[in-house]
């Protein structure tokens, strides 16, 4: 054998009784899975309309046309719609939706 002679095997412990997390080998329960998608749907759909409120209340006080603070906040209706899908489990149209949100809210920028 290559190794060292003195070792002994039971100090040798397992990738899960190493305790760093354990998720390494594991499959997963896909409830667990599921449940992090929704979270992490809703909380980004959340993330992102109350940005494109904010911005839109921001540039309808300022000198920018109508059009720029129309687009932020149809864009923080569209994440909003996305949160809402996204914690009743639609994650993936959610992540659509905050795709296109964002975009119409990059788009009303662009009119500034």
């Amino acid at each position: 054998m290559s190794g060292r002679g003195d070792s002994d095997p039971t100090e040798i412990q397992d990738v899960d009784d190493a305790g760093d997390g354990g998720d390494a080998g594991d499959v997963g329960d896909p409830g667990e899975d599921a449940r992090r998608a929704r979270w992490a749907a809703a909380g980004t759909g959340v993330l992102l309309a109350l940005a494109g409120l904010a911005a839109a209340v921001l540039r309808a006080h300022g000198t920018a046309p109508t059009l720029v603070p129309a687009a932020y906040a149809l864009g923080a209706a569209v994440c909003a719609l996305a949160a809402f899908l996204g914690s009743r489990g639609r994650t993936r149209r959610a992540l659509w939706l905050m795709v296109v949100g964002a975009m119409v809210m990059a788009l009303g920028d662009q009119f500034d």
